[in-house]
């Protein structure tokens, strides 16, 4: 069987530099995330002659847009490694560095389109279903930059027919080596250990295929609160499923030698979606 490797380039993650400003990658695609939500939302919107949409969209995506930041970066604070922010308070606002929770992140979303909804007399809903199709774009070119920024390994993998080596990664590679000697040749070839391209792996089912899967549902015109119940429950499988080929974070690592964060994260996401599915399939009849 033919083997191929990617021998990862070691990105700058600052795409230029002015004064104390810096630009980088990983902005940039959340900049462009936010774009295309905007731009998808207003032609959605039109479309279906949702006028009170069409007029809010700007609106409506910029405060999910605060809501997705603030929840993902206090999610990843208090989930994943809140002793090292706790001491290194200054740390919690470089979200430029990376560190973002997406279920923290959900969870901020949720919570903004809740009180825009209440203050606006609108549909919760209907408004989840609104702006839930306008995310996999999101989250799929979050993993690019998750992919340039090196971080997010995938799992040491020398049996898969395509693998990725990471320079960031040599620390940790060094200490797996004391563990398993069997990769010491690999080592001295390529001064890395293979990897599975976990951040590839992501962006093609978290965004492509989970696009094009609630983006056929919301054609079909289901019940309010459908497309939501949807998207919790594929996407909750498929960062499931993914997390095995994924290094779980460091200071972590894995629950009982087995689950990481991200999945025990994903069970109550799954059980949530079941229930807003039985719930909309219930509110229809």
């Amino acid at each position: 069987m033919h083997k191929y490797f990617i021998l990862f380039p070691n990105f700058n993650p600052i795409i230029f530099s002015f004064g104390m400003f810096s630009f980088h990658w990983y902005g940039l695609m959340y900049f462009l995330g936010l774009i295309f939500a905007i731009w998808s939302g207003k032609k959605f919107a039109k479309k279906n002659k949702k006028y009170w949409l069409e007029k809010e969209t700007v609106n409506i995506l910029y405060i999910c847009f605060i809501g997705m930041i603030i929840g993902g970066r206090l999610g990843y604070i208090f989930l994943y490694d809140f002793f090292y922010y706790s001491n290194n308070l200054l740390e919690c606002l470089k979200i430029w560095k990376g560190g973002m929770s997406f279920h923290g992140g959900l969870i901020g979303i949720v919570i903004t389109i809740f009180l825009f909804s209440k203050k606006n007399k609108k549909n919760f809903l209907e408004m989840l279903d609104f702006i839930t199709p306008l995310a996999p774009f999101g989250l799929g070119i979050g993993r690019i930059g998750n992919l340039i920024n090196g971080e997010l390994w995938g799992k040491i993998n020398v049996n898969s027919p395509i693998y990725i080596f990471f320079p960031a990664s040599k620390k940790i590679d060094l200490k797996i080596l004391q563990t398993r000697p069997e990769l010491q040749s690999i080592f001295d070839q390529f001064g890395n250990l293979p990897r599975y391209p976990s951040q590839i792996y992501e962006f093609f089912f978290e965004g492509i295929i989970l696009f094009i899967l609630l983006n056929y549902f919301k054609n079909k015109k289901k019940p309010v609160g459908n497309i939501s119940g949807i998207f919790l429950i594929y996407y909750g499988i498929i960062r499931f499923v993914l997390e095995f080929f994924r290094e779980p974070d460091i200071q972590l690592g894995l629950f009982y030698n087995y689950i990481s964060m991200g999945q025990i994260l994903s069970i109550p996401m799954l059980i949530i979606g079941i229930i807003t599915l039985m719930y909309s399939k219930k509110m229809s009849k």
